[in-house]
């Protein structure tokens, strides 16, 4: 039986990577034993269409694809976060979409426009909501220079449920959520390595995309915060650091390439990533990732 949404929030959500075909087409059935593999480990709620599904290299066409067929590959199994964001009708296009494809919510993309005003962030979000039919929203916030009146103006919006909180300042999380619903969950968006930082001030749960390659490991490490065992999440944390390390070289710019990389080494191929991100990985980059998938028998 699926999880309900607010335990889900509290748990992993795993950013799916977008496979292409041999064409670079989006071909999403090929996520099939990627999914199934992160579902039977205890994966509490994929996500379609986040950074690490490469969301800003798709058009809005292929993103309804993502969330459509990736809907359908789920069956019911985990609740689904669609990913929406870009120009206000590409969101709300896929808002639609993604309310009509069965999704359980919506993570709200922060708007990367260059003239972006914290009140319109509201109207952006207002839109979204209406258009979905009122499905619950996931908040990604990767500036937290908006403040934090802003953010608590954001998070009033009876549709928000949760917070991804993509920024390295905890002590502003911390501020954040005080000024908060506390119903509210804040989720750490900054995957396992700072997920002990956020949970020590009050966030539940993370994201991952880790959950493609070793989905085993990322419950472990969560399993281990929610036991408040941070010796254990941290001693598990650094059996996969080398992986991350990749992952953020070259400006971040080899986050899904290594993803992509390390799938590719266990037989499941899912295309290249698209420019501007890295492909392939450098020699050098490449055997450090061999080596980890080797130590890790995930070859």
């Amino acid at each position: 039986m699926a999880l309900a949404l607010e335990q889900a929030l509290t748990g992993i959500s795993g950013i799916l990577v977008t496979p292409y075909d041999a064409a670079g087409d989006v071909a999403p059935r090929r996520l099939k034993p990627i999914m199934d593999r992160a579902l039977a480990a205890g994966l509490h709620m994929p996500v379609v269409n986040g950074n690490t599904g490469e969301f800003f290299a798709l058009t809005t066409e292929e993103a309804s694809r993502m969330v459509r067929e990736v809907a359908e590959l789920l069956d019911g199994r985990a609740p689904l976060l669609a990913g929406v964001g870009r120009g206000i009708r590409d969101a709300m296009t896929l808002a639609r979409v993604s309310a009509d494809a069965g999704a359980a919510a919506l993570m709200v993309h922060q708007p990367p426009d260059p003239f972006v005003a914290p009140r319109g962030i509201v109207d952006y979000l207002k839109a979204i909501a209406d258009v979905s039919g009122g499905l619950p929203m996931m908040l990604y916030l990767r500036n937290d220079t908006i403040g934090t009146k802003a953010i608590a103006e954001l998070c009033a919006l009876p549709q928000v449920r949760g917070i991804k909180w993509a920024t390295p300042n905890p002590l502003k999380l911390a501020e954040a959520k005080a000024a908060c619903d506390p119903d509210l969950v804040w989720v750490g968006g900054l995957a396992e390595i700072w997920a002990p930082t956020f949970y020590a001030v009050g966030a539940r749960g993370f994201t991952s995309g880790l959950i493609n390659v070793w989905p085993e490991r990322s419950i472990a490490i969560h399993a281990a915060l929610e036991a408040g065992d941070y010796r254990g999440a941290n001693a598990l944390i650094a059996g996969m650091k080398a992986f991350e390390e990749i992952r953020a070289e070259e400006m971040n710019g080899t986050n899904v390439t290594a993803v992509k990389a390390a799938l590719l080494a266990r037989g499941l191929d899912c295309g290249p990533t698209r420019p501007p991100s890295a492909w392939p990985l450098t020699s050098a980059q490449q055997t450090k990732l061999d080596a980890f998938l080797t130590q890790n028998k995930l070859t």
